[in-house]
Formats: structure tokens, C-alpha cells, sequence
């Protein structure tokens, strides 16, 4: 595992089937370096297959470039309509099998995690996660919601990785801990 000193690069991606958006952050100690982001967008006109496809060749694309050392997504959610559910359920195995395509790890989070390490509030609006963006990545103008969501996600598993990483040290346990459940556990032997 990665230690607080090494640099990182986190893809984070948030899939849709009409919008998928990319965002890359590099991590150099504790400062987060914003590196690239984007949207891969496609059209209602095409067929979902088609649709699938651009999101495939546009991660593709984003993982040749950059050549990130893992990739952080949202976790499956239950979603009200079920049809909108599976087609974003198709776009996130697109994402999915992409990474897996280049070998790069996935770490998902849920939505509620991801607001949480970017705004401090799991139900934070878009809007909010979108304005909390360009204060911690230090960007000017506004950043596409779909390609925000996604810088969003790669900033959680970067304050994730590091929280793990200094909870391990705290409790002198190197490796054995990595919840609190785990802590109590190896605490409550000693």
C-alpha cells in the first residue's frame, strides 16, 4: 500500500449512460494536484450498445493517456426507477471492466462517503460537491457536475487511503488494522 509520501494518480469516474464523467488527481504528500478532467458524452439518438461503446473507448482513451494508479467509482446504489438503475448499472461494468482491461485497481465508495470527504456532509447537493471541487483542487470557472462527481470520488479514496494508512500507524498494528472494528479487536487483546 501506498504510503503518505509516494505520489498517486486516482481516476475517479462517475458513469452515466448520457454522461460520463472523469476527473485524474494526483496526490504529492497531502497536497491533492489537479491533473486533468472531463466528460465522455453521448447521445439518447444512439442505441445503449452504442452508448456503451463511446463510454468504453472514451475511458480507454483516459487510461492510455494518464496511466492512473487506480481508479475510485461510486458504489451500486438502489435507484427508484429500475430501467435508469440498469443502464447506469451498464455504463459502471464499462468503467469497470476498462480498469480491469489495463490491470488498475477499483475502489468504490458510496455516494454518501464520497460527499463526506469532499463537503464533510453525506447529503450534500451537487452543486455544493461541484463548489468544493474548485476550492480543493484551487481550478477557475466552473467544472462540469458529471466531471466534479468524478474528481470527487478519486479525492475520497485519497483521504481514505491516507486515513487507513495513519490509523495503522497510531495503533502500532502495521497492516492489521484497517477499521475501527479491527482496532477494538487487537486493542481489547492487549
Amino acid at each position: 500500500m501506498p504510503t503518505l509520501h509516494d505520489r498517486e494518480s486516482i481516476l475517479g469516474i462517475d458513469p452515466g449512460s448520457l454522461v460520463t464523467g472523469w476527473g485524474l488527481v494526483e496526490v504529492d504528500g497531502n497536497h491533492l494536484i489537479h491533473v486533468a478532467h472531463g466528460t465522455i458524452a453521448t447521445s439518447s439518438a444512439y442505441t445503449q450498445g452504442a452508448r456503451l461503446r463511446r463510454i468504453h473507448q472514451g475511458i480507454q482513451e483516459v487510461l492510455k493517456k494518464f496511466r492512473p494508479s487506480g481508479v475510485s467509482l461510486e458504489r451500486v446504489f438502489f435507484a427508484r426507477n429500475p430501467a435508469s438503475a440498469l443502464k447506469l448499472g451498464q455504463a459502471r461494468g464499462v468503467a469497470l471492466l476498462a480498469a480491469a482491461e489495463h490491470e488498475i485497481a477499483v475502489f468504490e465508495y458510496s455516494a454518501a462517503e464520497i460527499k463526506v470527504a469532499v463537503t464533510g456532509f453525506g447529503q450534500a447537493t451537487k452543486q455544493q460537491v461541484q463548489k468544493m471541487i474548485t476550492v480543493l483542487l484551487c481550478l477557475r470557472g466552473a467544472v462540469a457536475v458529471d466531471a466534479a462527481d468524478a474528481l470527487a470520488a478519486a479525492i475520497c479514496h485519497i483521504h481514505r487511503r491516507d486515513f487507513s494508512a495513519q490509523a495503522r500507524r497510531a495503533a502500532g498494528t502495521c497492516g492489521k488494522v484497517l477499521r475501527w472494528r479491527d482496532y477494538l479487536e487487537i486493542a481489547g487483546k492487549k
